[in-house]
């Protein structure tokens, strides 16, 4: 898969062979570019990825109807004007019936201005989530933090600072499990390490005589969780999962001229990925990149570039994100004039180290609006594993203490069953994780009700408006008012939030779909929407 500059238009198609993208493997693949400001580079390849994946299945499935004389419902044409609780369940009930022909449809239905459910079906079936799980992770994060707060990632040292500035010991990279260290947020990804950098510089150290230590043990060293599938592992959406994340754990090969020479560097930049390249220069605006991975962890690049081509970006998946990571900060320090005598090395920061800098994320609420509205996956896998990490025993998080930090919430707080939900993740992108709709709906009604319910509803795409939901529900009363989770894998499509009735009730709902007929199961659920947003209560 190709990434490009946005707005670099290269005249031709260039090749990367080791990040093969599968296709439409979860609700990472929803995001939409269109209407939107030019992405920053980890955004777009993430968008990128996802939209391309997404972008194949519907022309095989359009064909399949074509070839049987069926047309695809449209939500525009699906939405009633109920009339009564009655007259919406009946309505509601129907347009699964009609248009849902195979699989597992489930639904919950709940007015939060007067308390009852207005409709339910297969409401406590355990069925698989997709990225609507992410309302869940949104849910524990502003539960255990609050909306204001801010991750900091720390450089501390472990000897005194002389007056040369030499530091007579390591220096530490501690993570704090910050989800936000990239270019979606500070639009150049070199930001957050170049930062810390010169804190460093500006606190006086010139010289380190020990090593650069990199310390993620916030949470263990499973970087795949359970239940992913190994199609999903080369596509951004999957990237790896560790406590010491930068740039979402993706990095750029960016190929370029450069006199006469092809130029080809990584970014952000990082001393922790060799690159060797053999590109050859050559007349144009044309070119052909092959890359490969090497046993050594690097990365080899061959082929050629036009002389008057624009830069060329491919996004890669990062093997070990700390390490990357620390890669990043030493480049930062030799740019900022401080040289490490020693090595990049794992290990856990002592209790007697000071602190030299920080850098310190965006509010929390900034955060899980931007993993809401895009369908951030590495984002929910860190928040998820964030929030456990005061409850877990030895201080480190792992996708298991994120269940039981879960399920302590639920069931303390929202006041649910906690064993209606079992995932092994935050995101919604493994396979193992299931829930039941009525869940979500317990979820979202106390979300609503909560102290940071402003936070959680503002991080959902509107419909018709924004984000995922951009192009959904268009035209009709659900426009401008729904405001909902979206989900999507190869199996699953999935709805979760709230509208406004046309009668001025607040309604939480909660659509989950499970099986093949996907594309309408999510017409059927625009339709619902928008009826719900059409409801008049008698």
């Amino acid at each position: 898969m190709h990434f490009f500059t946005p707005g670099v238009r290269p005249t031709r198609v260039a090749v990367l062979t080791f990040a093969v993208v599968a296709q439409l493997a979860t609700s990472g693949g929803e995001s939409l570019l269109a209407g939107r400001a030019p992405l920053p580079a980890a955004a777009a390849a993430q968008s990128s990825t996802r939209s391309r994946a997404r972008g194949k299945a519907p022309v095989r499935r359009a064909s399949r109807r074509a070839r049987a004389g069926a047309a695809a419902p449209t939500a525009s044409s699906a939405w009633t004007s109920p009339h009564g609780a009655a007259a919406l369940q009946s309505d509601l009930a129907g347009m699964i019936a009609r248009n849902v022909r195979s699989g597992k449809f489930g639904a919950m239905v709940v007015s939060l201005t007067r308390g009852d459910t207005l409709f339910a079906q297969n409401a406590g079936e355990m069925m698989q989530p997709a990225s609507t799980m992410k309302l869940f992770s949104t849910a524990v994060a502003l539960d255990r933090f609050g909306p204001e707060h801010r991750f900091s990632t720390d450089v501390l040292r472990d000897g005194a600072v002389g007056a040369d500035g030499t530091v007579n010991g390591n220096i530490y990279l501690r993570a704090d499990g910050d989800p936000s260290m990239s270019a979606r947020f500070y639009r150049d990804p070199n930001l957050p390490m170049a930062t810390l950098a010169r804190s460093v510089a500006a606190a006086g150290v010139k010289h380190v005589k020990g090593d650069l230590v990199y310390d993620a043990s916030a949470f263990d060293d499973q970087k795949i969780p359970d239940g992913w599938k190994t199609t999903y592992l080369g596509a951004a959406y999957a990237a790896r999962v560790s406590a010491l994340s930068l740039n979402e754990n993706l990095v750029w090969v960016v190929v370029q001229p450069n006199g006469k020479t092809a130029a080809v560097t990584l970014e952000p930049a990082t001393t922790a990925i060799p690159v060797r390249s053999t590109v050859r220069l050559v007349g144009g605006r044309g070119g052909r990149i092959i890359a490969r991975r090497a046993a050594d962890g690097g990365i080899d690049v061959s082929g050629s570039i036009g002389s008057s081509s624009g830069p060329l970006r491919y996004s890669l998946v990062v093997d070990d994100p700390a390490l990357f990571t620390a890669g990043a900060l030493r480049a930062g320090l030799q740019n900022a004039g401080i040289t490490v005598d020693g090595t990049i090395k794992p290990g856990k920061t002592p209790g007697t180290a000071e602190k030299v800098a920080s850098f310190d994320s965006p509010p929390l609420s900034q955060i899980v609006s931007e993993m809401n509205r895009e369908s951030i996956n590495i984002v929910a896998e860190l928040l998820f594993r964030d929030a456990s990490r005061a409850s877990a025993s030895n201080g480190t998080a792992t996708a298991e203490t994120g269940l039981t930090n879960l399920r302590e919430f639920l069931q303390k707080k929202v006041g649910v069953d906690p064993q209606w939900v079992k995932v092994s993740d935050g995101s919604g992108l493994s396979t193992l994780d299931y829930l039941t709709p009525r869940v979500m709906i317990d979820l979202l009604s106390y979300a609503h009700r909560g102290p940071w319910s402003s936070a959680f509803h503002g991080s959902l795409p509107v419909a018709g408006e924004s984000e995922l939901l951009r192009r959904r529900m268009r035209s009709t009363p659900a426009q401008g008012n729904l405001h909902a989770k979206t989900g999507t894998t190869n199996t699953v499509i999935a709805l979760g939030g709230y509208v406004t009735s046309k009668s001025g009730e607040i309604i939480a709902f909660s659509f989950i779909y499970n099986g093949n007929d996907r594309w309408n199961a999510k017409a059927t659920m625009d339709g619902m929407g928008a009826t719900l947003a059409n409801f008049v209560r008698e």
